[in-house]
């Protein structure tokens, strides 16, 4: 596996570890410099996960694979399409999702499951954040992920809080005044 492309990517890769500036890599911080390396490279900066976390591991920086977390993957298909949030609707029934997930796990003492609902949600708040901060994004779509970003971060401090949070989050005149499209439909 050698060559000039592979050297850059590699580059690339390490570049992109060292802007984000983790202490530890996990499954959610690879697939965030996935992303970033082909929104920021198209084509030339697709690689796979795995190839990420080696990269990472031969440069020393901490990697930790998500394999005790999900050995089989049996949870995969538990969290299969849950991160799709175009709008705030979406990211609304995303979260009740990810709760109800929680809560399930947490009843039937899954820690792994647990754990796996976390990791997700981390993902969702900085892909959020990644796209609130891309100037290139319309700025009201930027402010909407941001918004929803902020919802991620609430739900993962206080999950047991967070819907009754989140309607009087709705009903604040800071929220109606930016996102009032639709929302005086009740």
């Amino acid at each position: 596996m050698s060559g000039g492309n592979t050297a850059s990517k590699k580059e690339m890769i390490l570049s992109v570890a060292r802007e984000l500036g983790k202490s530890v890599y996990t499954p959610a911080e690879i697939e965030q410099i996935r992303r970033k390396l082909i929104a920021e490279h198209g084509e030339a900066g697709k690689t796979s996960a795995d190839y990420i976390a080696d990269v990472l591991a031969k440069a020393k920086m901490r990697v930790v694979h998500s394999v005790h977390v999900d050995p089989q993957g049996q949870y995969e298909e538990e969290f299969e399409d849950l991160l799709h949030f175009a709008s705030l609707e979406e990211a609304e029934v995303c979260l009740v999702r990810l709760d109800e997930l929680l809560r399930k796990f947490e009843t039937e003492g899954e820690r792994a499951g647990e754990a796996r609902v976390l990791e997700i949600a981390r993902l969702g708040r900085r892909r959020a954040e990644m796209i609130a901060h891309n100037h290139k994004v319309d700025a009201a779509k930027r402010k909407e992920k941001e918004e929803i970003a902020r919802w991620f971060a609430v739900w993962l401090e206080q999950p047991d809080a967070f819907f009754d949070w989140l309607e009087i989050r709705k009903q604040s005149p800071e929220y109606r005044e930016l996102f009032a499209r639709g929302t005086e439909t009740e």
